[in-house]
């Protein structure tokens, strides 16, 4: 577990808070050498982050060091650069409600946020945005006030000039941020490493089942690494943790998405990783991607918004039937088989509002799916997924929200057919060396990939049923060897 180090440019700002040996002045951080191996999370509260600054160094030094320090050099520099980060239309449409809600005059205004948080309730989202994109103990953000409101600037908030209400507001929020800052017992044994898992409580189909993830805390204790369920909630205490590993289902715009390129940018070991999650959930890149690098997939054509379709256009490309799909979808949702025009013209409607492109593919019907899964290039199990019965998926949705699944094979590694093996490590190593499940189909003693996938199932009882707590096992170490090379 990281052991927190608190530095301040005098001692006496922190007389409005708790008495902690966590804190250290950044003149006697920059004089001491730190023992080998003290990894510890740095906050760095120094008042001038500037350019050759104490402040400055303290980050730069952490690094060098190997500890996560938080903001540091890089978000340093995005900030005296004037960097800027634009909101989307939804966050643009939640502020300028806020803004006549408050009734807020000034062309103007500014926005605290501690540790991703603010004291305006309706403006969580905003500050926890502005954090996964500028992650700093204290920022001061100006806005303006226009319909369509964005950032005018981000600025640093120093310590030192918060009032009595801010002060209790931050000292909530830092303790929020790392709870084991006052409480963690010190006769109690560190772990190496702690590993946040990201959790949905409420998703329908979860990449994990609770047995799993008991299954990975099991092993993690015995291999001395802390693990920790968190959910969206506790996206500001991501910089606590060494690494992150997503079990909960991936998108781009998403939570999971914003939280993977934080992990990330703070050289925190992480799965799925920013770029695997780009390339694994646009079935559009993987088209191309396949094309270009000759991996056989079933034929395919682009579908765009702009341009009339018609059944036998399509059917001429790809055959007929043939299957519709958003580029986002998952767990089979977003996908229509089409037989004719009529099907066409009423699913190109409903998945036009969905996305501007949809994918066109050829029907490829087999009794099951190839799963074939990967860790750093290299099999971890294979599956084989049956088709829902009397349905052409593996998951059938129901209008009315009842949603069932075919039966799942497990298959030892060596009795994969070698083809299906060796198109699925092909296909996997063009995305990373990452976790990645590769779902191919077999026609006639040829493996055609349909999809690869960032963020694959690993369900106690199913994946892991062959080589059973070798499964966690071969996880962790993997986030362990990455550590090392990280020089943690």
């Amino acid at each position: 577990m990281n052991n927190v180090l608190i530095l301040l440019d005098n001692l006496d700002d922190w007389k409005p808070y708790y008495e902690t040996s966590s804190v250290l002045t950044v003149s006697d951080y920059l004089k001491n050498k730190p023992v080998e191996k003290d990894r510890k999370l740095v906050i760095n509260l120094s008042n001038d982050y500037s350019y050759n600054s104490e402040g400055y160094y303290c980050s730069l030094l952490a690094q060098t060091r190997g500890q996560k320090v938080i903001p540091d050099v890089d978000i340093i520099n995005k900030m005296e650069a004037g960097t800027g980060v634009r909101m989307d239309r939804s966050l643009q449409a939640l502020c300028y409600q806020w803004i006549q809600k408050n009734d807020i005059k000034d062309d103007i205004w500014y926005l605290n946020i501690y540790f991703g948080k603010c004291r305006e309730k309706g403006m969580e989202r905003i500050a926890r945005f502005i954090f996964e994109n500028y992650p700093c103990p204290l920022l001061r953000v100006a806005l303006n006030t226009h319909p369509r409101n964005q950032i005018e600037g981000i600025h640093f908030l120093p310590l030192n000039q918060l009032n009595d209400a801010e002060q209790d507001f931050f000292a909530n929020t830092l303790d929020n941020f790392n709870k084991k800052i006052w409480r963690a017992p010190k006769s109690a044994k560190a772990s190496r490493y702690s590993l946040a898992v990201l959790v949905d409580p409420q998703e329908k189909f979860p990449p994990s089942n609770k047995g799993a993830l008991h299954k990975l805390t099991e092993v993690a204790k015995k291999m001395n690494i802390h693990v920790e369920m968190i959910t969206e909630d506790d996206a500001i205490r991501l910089l606590e943790f060494d690494a992150l590993f997503i079990r909960t289902t991936t998108s781009l715009n998403h939570y999971t998405f914003h939280l993977s390129q934080l992990a990330a940018q703070n050289g925190m070991a992480v799965i799925d990783d920013p770029l695997s999650i780009i390339r694994c959930t646009n079935k559009v890149y993987l088209k191309e991607l396949f094309e270009k690098e000759k991996i056989s997939a079933p034929k395919s054509t682009l579908i765009f918004q702009s341009n009339h379709h018609s059944f036998e256009q399509i059917s001429e490309l790809v055959g007929a039937p043939f299957i519709l799909k958003i580029p986002d979808g998952s767990y089979s949702i977003g996908m229509k088989k089409v037989s004719n025009e009529e099907e066409l013209q009423a699913s190109l409607k409903i998945l036009f509002e969905k996305s501007a492109i949809l994918l066109a593919q050829a029907f490829t019907p087999t009794e099951f799916d190839w799963r074939v899964g990967l860790l750093n290039g290299v099999p971890l199990y294979a599956c084989k997924y049956y088709m829902a019965k009397g349905h052409w998926q593996i998951y059938c949705h129901y209008d009315s929200g009842r949603s069932r699944c075919g039966l799942v094979d497990t298959i030892p590694i060596y009795q994969v057919p070698r083809v299906v093996l060796d198109t699925a490590v092909k296909a996997a190593n063009l995305i990373g060396k990452g976790l990645y499940g590769v779902d191919l189909k077999m026609v006639d003693d040829k493996a055609y990939v349909i999809e690869i996938n960032d963020n694959p199932s690993i369900e106690h009882g199913l994946e892991d049923a062959i080589i059973g707590d070798e499964m966690y096992y071969r996880l962790l170490n993997h986030f362990e060897q990455v550590l090392e090379t990280k020089h943690y």
